[in-house]
């Protein structure tokens, strides 16, 4: 697997369809620490603020409308998308 980006731009919407795309190979570290912070217990506006570099004091709606389409994301890679890796699926 290639390297992957740590800590890459993120766009308001993470995709929402039933295969991978470039951006999910590209944040998929993303996901991971969004999976991470809820795991811990994490604030949805400290996730926000230190995974997706949103200030939610700033920007409120875009900071929990992102922030709520990366977490959706990144479970649906753990119940469905997990298995396009798997499969070496191109993005």
């Amino acid at each position: 697997m290639p390297q992957l980006p740590l800590d890459p731009p993120v766009a308001e919407f993470a995709p929402s369809g039933e295969h991978l795309t470039p951006y999910d190979h590209e944040h998929l570290v993303t996901y991971l620490r969004l999976l991470d912070a809820e795991a811990d217990g994490a604030d949805w506006k400290e996730a926000a603020r230190f995974i997706l570099h949103i200030d939610p004091n700033r920007d409120p709606e875009r900071a929990q409308r992102t922030f709520e389409s990366h977490l959706a994301r990144a479970k649906w890679m753990t119940s469905s998308g997990y298995r396009h890796l798997l499969r070496g699926d191109p993005p």
